[in-house]
């Protein structure tokens, strides 16, 4: 049987970004182990781990990776809300040195060739392309239109979807602070003569962009 996870509410003298790591220590040995858990016994013990995060700052979420032979990683996340960035730096700043565990500030990139799935929708890069749109008013801010195979005309959960895929390949930073218009059209019948580029090349373009705005 899992033993009795230790909850925030017992910690409120220490302040919150304390508080949370004293949770976490209170219950690592149960996190590290977490996989020996029934399916009960691990989903309370995560529900519980939300809920010391909430305690920390409401909006942040998590994702805890698949266990390795030197480790697991544990990355938060402000799901692109800048305005709680610095609560995802602070918590990651001031993590205790826990054998196993990496602490991982925001969603980091996946690499290439993704396929992501959002509601009813599923993206695949290599089908994919886009083109920056340039704004003299706002030179350090990107504009992008993503072509797709089958485009849906005003359908939000569509431009979600291609945010988040965009964020899968240059990570929840980079995107949060530097995408700042996105669009969505069908894929022209010769889209690179019409100025599109692979989406696979996009975390490169963002590379190029930065160094260019940083120059």
């Amino acid at each position: 049987m899992i033993s009795t996870i230790t909850t925030i509410h017992n910690l409120s003298t220490m302040n919150k970004c304390e508080t949370f790591w004293q949770w976490f220590a209170d219950n690592n040995e149960q996190l590290t182990m977490l996989n020996d858990l029934t399916e009960n016994e691990q989903q309370q013990l995560l529900q519980a781990l939300q809920a010391a995060l909430d305690a920390y700052c409401e909006g942040l979420t998590l994702e805890m990776g698949e266990p390795t032979p030197s480790g697991r990683t544990l990355t938060f996340s402000a799901e692109g809300d800048t305005d709680l960035f610095r609560y995802v730096v602070e918590l990651t700043d001031n993590a205790p040195d826990f054998d196993w565990w990496e602490f991982v500030a925001f969603k980091q990139p996946k690499g290439k060739d993704l396929k992501v799935t959002f509601d009813k929708y599923r993206f695949e890069t290599k089908k994919m392309y886009f083109m920056q749109l340039e704004s003299e008013e706002e030179p350090d801010i990107l504009g992008v239109r993503v072509a797709l195979p089958d485009p849906v005309d005003d359908d939000d959960d569509q431009l979600v979807g291609v945010y988040v895929t965009l964020e899968a390949l240059i990570g929840e930073f980079d995107c949060a602070t530097l995408v700042g218009y996105l669009d969505t059209c069908a894929i022209p019948d010769e889209p690179f003569k019409a100025g599109f580029r692979p989406l696979d090349d996009f975390p490169e373009f963002v590379e190029w962009f930065k160094q260019k705005r940083d120059a």
